[in-house]
Order: structure tokens, then C-alpha cells, then sequence
């Protein structure tokens, strides 16, 4: 009988210490929730002053710095772009401006020649390539080149028409 005693006291104090251990453990979790807390609040009252000292900086260059003024000043450059005269001895004369001749200006982008000639190479290895049909890299080719040149000649023609290239 001492021996059943003996352990049913044990079990009871062991009991009290589990119990006693959750809440020692549910204690020091509401400690921490605590401490998490109050490092949010600090955090919060940090960066509000850092705003309003920010805010105070920007207010306190805009003060300082003084305001910018407005130049309103133009300047009219003129060029002289007509073409030289030839003198006496067949040179050109140099009127204090850069020497050589002067060009018409080239319209700017994509030629019609080199249009001509990208289309007309898609369209004729295409063409060649559905005509062909035993060997379609062949006709593809073959068609390529041939519509290539056709549609760079059809395209060299428009650019003379438009004088964008000069005639021979």
C-alpha cells in the first residue's frame, strides 16, 4: 500500500507542474505580445518623425532657396543656304561661309527601290516556293532573287519619278 501511495502522489505533482509550465508558457507569450507591441508603437512615433522633420526640411529649402527667374530672351540665326556664284577664274567664292557645295536635302526613310525589293523578294520566294514542287527551297530561291530585282527596279523608277534619286 505505500507503494500505490507513493505513486499517486507523483502523478499529481506532476500533473501541477504541466499545468504550472502552460501557464508560465501562455505568461511569457503575452509578454512578448507585449514587447511586439511596444516596438510597433515606437516604430510608428519613429516614422511620423521622420515625416514631419522631413516635411520641416522641405519647408526650410523652399524658404532658403530663392526663386528662379524666367529669362525670356530669343536670338534669330540666319543662314544663307542659296547657291554660290562661280567667279572669273572658275573657282567658288568663299563668302565667309563653309566651303563646298551646297546639295538639295535627301528626303528622309525607306527608299521605294528598297521597299520595292523587300516585298518582291518575300512575294517571290513565297511564289516560287508554292510553284515548285519538288524542290521549294530551289523555287524559293529562284523566286526570291527574281522578284527581288523586279521589285527594286519598279521602286528605283517610282524614286526617280518623285526625284528623290536623279536620272543618268
Amino acid at each position: 500500500m505505500l507503494m500505490l501511495a507513493a505513486c499517486t502522489k507523483d502523478n499529481k505533482v506532476a500533473e501541477k507542474s504541466v499545468e504550472q509550465q502552460k501557464m508560465e508558457f501562455q505568461a511569457r507569450q503575452l509578454e512578448i505580445e507585449k514587447q511586439k507591441l511596444a516596438i510597433e508603437k515606437e516604430k510608428i512615433a519613429y516614422e511620423t518623425q521622420k515625416k514631419q522633420d522631413s516635411i520641416a526640411e522641405v519647408e526650410k529649402a523652399r524658404a532658403a532657396a530663392p526663386r528662379p527667374q524666367v529669362i525670356r530672351e530669343t536670338k534669330t540665326v540666319y543662314v544663307n543656304n542659296t547657291p554660290r556664284q562661280a567667279s572669273s577664274s572658275g573657282s567658288y567664292s568663299n563668302a565667309g561661309t563653309s566651303s563646298g557645295t551646297t546639295q538639295a536635302a535627301q528626303p528622309q526613310g525607306m527608299s521605294k527601290a528598297a521597299k520595292g525589293a523587300i516585298i518582291g523578294t518575300v512575294g517571290g520566294a513565297a511564289a516560287g516556293a508554292i510553284i515548285s514542287k519538288k524542290n521549294r527551297a530551289l523555287g524559293a530561291v529562284i523566286g526570291g532573287v527574281a522578284g527581288g530585282a523586279t521589285g527594286y527596279t519598279i521602286g528605283r523608277a517610282q524614286d526617280r519619278k518623285d526625284g528623290r534619286v536623279q536620272p543618268r
